[in-house]
């Protein structure tokens, strides 16, 4: 793979951190870079429909914006399992762009050779 993948463990508890990992993932895949933000712990809700449209950090984009913007330019989102399912977020609450998947899938992005940044 190469390419990037930022782990984003926040969300609506915490706006300014998620507004950065979003800036960065962006800049990576408008810069032709295969990327990859996977969300996990409080991340998650961030992929579930509707949560983007409440979050504005000052000094950012709105977060629908930065996330609209990162699913177009070619991004996606892998989103934790048992992280979702904690949370009771279900493949049905999904944004577009967002899958659920297992542990295994991050190793092997990284095994592949992606740098890895988190947030």
């Amino acid at each position: 793979m190469n390419g990037l993948v930022i782990n984003l463990t926040h969300s609506i508890d915490d706006p300014d951190r998620t507004s950065v990992a979003m800036v960065v993932a962006g800049a990576s895949v408008a810069s032709d870079q295969e990327t990859t933000v996977f969300l996990s712990s409080e991340g998650t809700r961030l992929a579930a429909k509707g949560v983007a449209d409440d979050l504005h950090e000052e000094g950012f984009a709105p977060m629908a914006e930065l996330v609209s913007a990162y699913v177009s330019a070619g991004g996606t989102f892998l989103v934790c399992s048992p992280c979702a399912k904690k949370r009771g977020i279900g493949e049905d609450d999904l944004i577009e762009g967002a899958t659920v998947v297992g542990g295994a899938t991050l190793v092997a992005l990284l095994a592949d050779g992606a740098a890895s940044l988190s947030f």
